[in-house]
């Protein structure tokens, strides 16, 4: 791939903004947190359609794109992948692209926001300092622009949110940065990016002719070019918001005109501020704050004019989760206000879930818990006796629930009971035993999760993602 040449993207990159209910432009694919999109049925009899194995830890949630799926994974030393996979369980090559070093310079634990033939996503983990925030072509992942953002304990762990054109993204001790997803800035000089595009394409040009001379003068010596050594175009910058003050590593919901925002607070570094936010989408004025006991890592859900956010004693660290708490709250979107608050035995690390009913939370002690949208009550709770870190996907009034031993539950809304369970290791087809860190999505019916063995009682395995479908 990196010796083809550059080719003007289409058209679509040069479109109007971005409708605000576009599939996929947020976490989860929708404000609602449902990884879902499309309203169809997942499996009622699964079987496994097909099997990616390799050696990445894949943390964050796969998205769909089109009939492909995104996934971004880290390997040992933290490389960096991401690839774009053929969901057709007869596709004769699985990966159709992927992007590592040079252009991508830390570990991706964030899904992407996908708008039109775009990607954006961040980089960054904890243990990392300065990120940045890249837009690739979904096509073929040639890098349109990428958004420098340097600092201490700077990270782009949660996934954007695109709304009418603006790219909303939380990063870590700089807060929440909005930026424009079509204008950006080279060598001084504002364009769209289908302009830039073109100078990006001539410079491509220029390298290649240089590399085929090199070539013939000494082979041996002759060093391709490489995505990295093109120009870095820069998105314009809209505002910034909580930089040195907030902790922000959960995504950002968009709705009503406001960004939802989660902030943490670290204990070990004693920075930060444990609060919801809303800011103007405009502006990013601060609207109201409501102070949170315990740490949102899995970030705000909105359904109506409810906001929904889980909370935890503990992180995503398969060693601390002995005595781990947790709580689900719901506030006023209008004015941050509580309208109520339930206490959960384990730490809720993954989004909650909505319905126009529900909201269905995952937790470290192994159940998944129902609770009644409007007054907090419970409506059901399903125990799977093994810790979860990842949310559930909804879908036709089915919960699918992956757990840290790498089993998948599919729950009925209606009552918690089973539908089906699925150990992923013991699957003849499957045959490598992981955790899963990443909430599953549903897509055409079908459902895909991908596992981490990072750490637990599966780390240095292989890891899989697996597509999941009625056979």
């Amino acid at each position: 791939m990196r010796f083809a040449t550059w080719t003007i993207l289409l058209c679509g990159l040069s479109c109007l903004p971005a409708p605000a209910a576009e599939p996929w432009s947020t976490y989860r694919g929708n404000a609602q947190r449902s990884g879902n999109t499309d309203g169809k049925a997942g499996p009622a009899k699964p079987g496994v359609l097909w099997v990616h194995k390799g050696q990445d830890h894949y943390i964050a949630s796969p998205v769909p794109v089109g009939d492909r799926l995104f996934v971004s994974g880290f390997s040992g030393f933290n490389l960096p992948t991401v690839a774009v996979l053929d969901t057709d369980p007869k596709a004769a090559k699985r990966i159709a692209w992927s992007k590592g070093i040079p252009l991508l310079k830390l570990p991706t634990v964030a899904s992407p926001a996908v708008s039109g033939r775009r990607l954006v996503f961040g980089d960054g983990m904890h243990q990392t300092d300065g990120a940045l925030l890249h837009c690739l072509s979904a096509d073929a992942g040639k890098s349109l622009w990428q958004l420098s953002v340097p600092g201490t304990l700077v990270h782009l762990e949660g996934s954007p949110t695109i709304v009418d054109g603006k790219v909303y993204v939380g990063g870590g001790a700089a807060g929440v940065i909005c930026v424009d997803l079509d204008r950006v800035t080279l060598d001084g000089k504002e364009m769209d990016v289908a302009g830039v595009r073109k100078v990006l394409d001539k410079k491509w040009a220029e390298l290649q002719a240089k590399y085929e001379e090199e070539k013939k003068k000494d082979p041996e010596f002759a060093v391709p070019p490489s995505e990295d050594m093109l120009p870095k175009p820069a998105p314009v910058k809209l505002w910034q918001q909580g930089d040195k003050k907030w902790h922000v590593d959960a995504p950002l919901a968009v709705a009503g005109g406001r960004v939802l925002v989660c902030s943490a607070y670290l204990d070990k570094e004693q920075v930060g501020d444990r609060a919801l936010f809303s800011l103007d989408a405009v502006t990013g004025k601060i609207q109201w704050r409501t102070p949170l006991p315990l740490n949102p890592w899995g970030g705000p859900a909105v359904q109506g004019d409810l906001v929904v956010v889980g909370g935890s004693s503990v992180s995503y660290e398969p060693g601390a989760l002995k005595g781990a708490k947790g709580e689900v709250a719901a506030f006023d979107l209008a004015s941050g206000k509580e309208k109520w608050r339930k206490q959960v035995f384990g730490g809720v690390l993954g989004c909650v879930a909505l319905t126009k009913e529900l909201a269905i939370a995952t937790a470290t002690d192994g159940k998944v818990r129902g609770f009644d949208l409007a007054s907090g009550a419970r409506r059901f709770i399903y125990d799977a006796k093994t810790p979860f870190f990842a949310p559930a996907a909804v879908v036709d009034g089915v919960a699918y629930a992956a757990d840290l031993k790498g089993a998948v539950h599919a729950i009925g809304l209606s009552d918690g009971k089973p539908k089906w369970t699925l150990d992923l290791g013991k699957l003849a087809a499957v045959q490598a035993p992981g955790a899963v860190y990443a909430g599953p999505v549903l897509h055409g019916g079908r459902l895909y999760v991908a596992t981490c063995n990072m750490a637990g009682e599966f780390a240095g395995q292989p890891t899989v993602v697996v597509c999941l479908g009625d056979k």
